[in-house]
């Protein structure tokens, strides 16, 4: 009876991530009494590096499967931690707490932003970025992960792909060499790669962060053009930029919800 008690008492977290702010942020909140920490990954990555605390993987079945998962649960709050791409989990994210009235918070890395002597074209999407490349470049640099490889299948030049999980078997992908590492990526590496190779244009995703930034230092000090492709809008919601904020607003709902504010 006691330890029924005592874990009724303990406050689930479920953090959706797969990313490095998402495993600090479980790092971090496993050393907090009274949580119990669930980190749920998308299971895209065949190794994914995984977090402190219990761990789930795959997709919950749409905003439905995932608002039957915090109820089974028993959820207290979520905290969004995914890829600054990964908008669909993020918006099923946020209706599921809604309906589910369950706070939610969004951990999102900033964004890059361009320095003196950057060379960006900034496009919104990955068809937009394949049709800017014709003209600008014919050794690129495409750096965008596996799952968009399809949208550049039919772009004239020879392409250096670098990604962690090498495509799914038939994936139709443009001409050029795969190179399959996982970050960071050091600065004089990333100069030396991008001379070896040749390398005339670079096309990435603003991910943010500092796991991959030596690439655009390098495209900085080398004056290659950058096609930046800019993140997704996702709804309004609460959003901090640091795992210590998440955590300062995670104690604030706790403590509302304790004294019956919420």
């Amino acid at each position: 009876m006691e330890l029924e008690l005592a874990q009724n008492l303990l406050k689930r977290i479920l953090i959706l991530g797969g990313t490095g702010e998402a495993r600090d942020l479980a790092g971090l909140l496993v050393t907090k009494p009274g949580l119990v920490v669930i980190s749920s990954l998308a299971g895209r990555t065949e190794m994914p590096q995984m977090p402190l605390g219990l761990v789930r993987s795959g997709g919950f079945g749409g905003i439905s499967g995932l608002r039957d998962y915090l109820a089974q649960q028993s959820i207290s709050a979520v905290i969004d931690a995914t890829h600054p791409f990964a908008s669909t989990i993020t918006e099923h994210g946020i209706q599921a707490c809604q309906v589910a009235q369950i706070p939610y918070l969004r951990l999102t890395r900033p964004a890059w932003q361009p320095e003196a002597g950057d060379y960006w074209l900034v496009v919104h999407s990955h068809t937009e970025a394949a049709q800017e490349i014709p003209g600008r470049g014919n050794r690129i640099f495409l750096t965008i992960g596996r799952q968009e490889l399809h949208h550049y299948r039919a772009v004239p030049g020879w392409f250096l792909m670098r990604m962690i999980d090498p495509p799914a078997s038939g994936s139709e992908i443009p001409k050029g060499e795969l190179r399959l590492e996982r970050g960071p990526f050091a600065l004089a590496d990333e100069l030396a790669l991008l001379a070896a190779y040749r390398i005339n244009l670079m096309v990435s995703k603003n991910s943010g962060g500092v796991a991959t930034y030596s690439k655009i230092i390098a495209a900085r000090q080398l004056q290659l053009p950058v096609i930046m492709i800019q993140r997704p809008e996702i709804p309004e919601c609460e959003q901090v930029n640091t795992i210590h904020q998440a955590w300062d607003w995670l104690q604030g709902k706790l403590e509302r919800s304790s004294s019956g504010n919420e």
